[in-house]
């Protein structure tokens, strides 16, 4: 009864913000603003795939970089002492207390033609390059944004790995090859797959980058939704519908990557 009881407020709270939020939309999707029962919602996001293969393919893009990235840096933080670990951390969250507008911006004012970068190369001779309102400029501002993302989930598996277990690979003959692909690799799966969950999900789903760095040439799913409810092609219905179909993708890519994770974690127990 205690147990029950102490649920109870956490329950409350899934039914209203959680529950019924997800029932709104759901309704909303599958009526006209009339209110009347339709699947015509549901079928016209069929034409919006391409925005869908873009916003998954610069996510996913977004993801594996910070994971390659951000991989061997949150080694070094774990492998550090105590209190280099707290500074480095400190490095990694510090860029989180500034507004995530405010940071964007600040990467438009350095990819913009007439930019810091721009302004370097021009020393030379050379440019201006076209860096800004272009898919690589969206893929930028997810990585630089979206990277504590994927520090602190490998950080945190990271260092639970104890230094004695690494010493005793080598001890048996490891080089540091085999110890990264044997002993290193496996035990930090857990965190692989958190990070790029943790990067790809707000990553395939944001609308402010988009915006702000890949212009209007470069829509994604959440400028599309974005558009259906704030923009002048107001249709509520339409966007309801297509952050139903977001969340089943983002399931779906979620699930393959989760199961991929686990073929290599039995891959790596029985070698």
């Amino acid at each position: 009864m205690k147990n029950r009881a102490s649920a109870f407020p956490y329950t409350v709270w899934m039914a209203i913000f959680i529950v019924v939020p997800l029932m709104l939309v759901v309704y909303f999707a599958f009526t006209t603003q009339e209110g009347v029962f339709t699947l015509d919602n549901i079928s016209s996001v069929g034409r919006f795939a391409p925005v869908f293969m873009r916003s998954v393919a610069l996510a996913a893009i977004a993801a594996v970089i910070c994971l390659l990235m951000c991989y061997p840096i949150s080694y070094i933080i774990s492998r550090s002492g105590k209190n280099r670990q707290r500074t480095f951390l400190m490095l990694v969250i510090l860029p989180m207390w500034m507004n995530f507008l405010l940071r964007t911006y600040a990467w438009m004012t350095i990819l913009e033609n007439n930019g810091l970068i721009n302004r370097f190369f021009g020393l030379f001779g050379l440019g201006p390059f076209k860096l800004i309102n272009t898919g690589g400029a969206v893929v930028l501002g997810m990585v630089y944004n979206y990277m504590p993302f994927m520090i602190l989930p490998l950080y945190s598996i990271m260092t639970k790995i104890d230094s004695t277990t690494l010493e005793a690979a080598r001890d048996l003959g490891a080089d540091a090859r085999a110890v990264f692909l044997r002993v290193v690799l496996p035990l930090s799966l857990p965190g692989v797959k958190t990070g790029v969950t943790m990067v790809f999900v707000p990553a395939v789903s944001t609308f402010i980058i988009s915006r702000m760095l890949g212009g209007g040439g470069n829509l994604l799913i959440g400028d599309l939704i974005d558009l259906q409810f704030l923009g002048n092609a107001y249709n509520p219905n339409l966007g309801a519908a297509i952050s139903i179909a977001l969340m089943v993708l983002i399931l779906l890519c979620m699930s393959l990557f989760n199961q991929f994770g686990s073929e290599e974690e039995m891959e790596g127990a029985l070698l």
